[in-house]
């Protein structure tokens, strides 16, 4: 199978009549005003993705969209007032020009209690506690991409956890012994934990796990025991109106700036790439 990498080699060697000279992309611009590659290429940081042709391309998405909005911001003859957060970080003129078109165009209705109401008792499940849970672990480290210090991991707690089964008063001298997480000092203690104080893998398997047992995590293998759950509780109405509120306004928020965008857009004369619906930063 012949790849671009040959036919390029194949060129190198003199082969010039095999060689086609490759297509330069066409140059991104909005309405006449070019982004140079090298600032998308530096803007690409700001994007990670797998691929670098994917960063590349959210990064000029990104910087057309800010063009659009310079470009508006300038056309309505707004001066840009930087605002200075409270560790003294001062706004660029380009983000607060952009800050301001949008609190000055885009607006986004405020919720009725109605409409809360009926968001909260279609989303129930969202709306309480969290589950509290005591645990004591021992981790046996590995790294993810380690297949054997894996293999080895699983091994050790496998049995760890054999003589944990059989010898129930035996966890903290084990988790002295043998575990990796600074909890060891305290016999593997992790004390009362909630969603969100570890790592998405090691609550989700928790909540599954019945008394003890094994987890995998980024981290390694643990040896488990949950010694106390505490299923969380629905909260009323009352105590989360204002996070109900709160969540549909940032939601309508992003719809109607990716609107505002998207009319900008249809407006202009852009080349080069095709602007998604998504691809303004000010809604991720």
């Amino acid at each position: 199978m012949t790849t671009l990498f040959d036919k390029t080699a194949a060129g190198a060697a003199g082969d010039a009549t095999a060689r086609s000279p490759l297509p330069r992309p066409k140059p991104v611009s909005v309405n006449g005003v070019v982004i140079a590659h090298a600032e998308i290429a530096r803007e690409t940081q700001n994007h990670p993705a797998g691929k670098p042709v994917a960063a590349w391309l959210a990064a000029a998405r990104a910087l057309v969209v800010r063009e659009l909005l310079l470009q508006e911001a300038n056309r309505l003859a707004l001066a840009p007032q930087p605002l200075t957060d409270p560790e003294g970080r001062r706004e660029t003129d380009e983000e607060a020009l952009v800050r301001q078109l949008i609190a000055q165009e885009v607006r986004t209705p405020e919720p009725d209690e109605e409409t809360c109401r009926r968001i909260y008792a279609a989303n129930r499940a969202r709306f309480r506690t969290s589950d509290l849970y005591g645990v004591r672990h021992i981790l046996l480290p590995a790294a993810p991409d380690d297949a054997e210090a894996r293999q080895k991991a699983k091994v050790d707690a496998d049995a760890i956890l054999a003589t944990v089964h059989t010898e129930p008063e035996s966890f903290a001298r084990l988790a002295t012994a043998f575990s990796a997480c600074p909890s060891a000092a305290q016999g593997g203690s992790l004390g009362q934990i909630s969603d969100g104080q570890t790592v998405p893998e090691f609550e989700s398997a928790l909540a599954e796990l019945d008394g003890h047992g094994l987890i995998e995590t980024r981290y390694g293998w643990h040896v488990v025991v949950v010694d106390q759950r505490i299923a969380g509780r629905e909260l009323p109405f009352e105590m989360v109106h204002a996070q109900v509120a709160e969540w549909l306004v940032t939601r309508a928020r992003h719809t109607a700036i990716r609107q505002y965008i998207t009319m900008l857009a249809g407006r202009a004369t852009i080349t080069g790439i095709e602007l998604a619906g998504d691809a303004s930063p000010l809604v991720q």
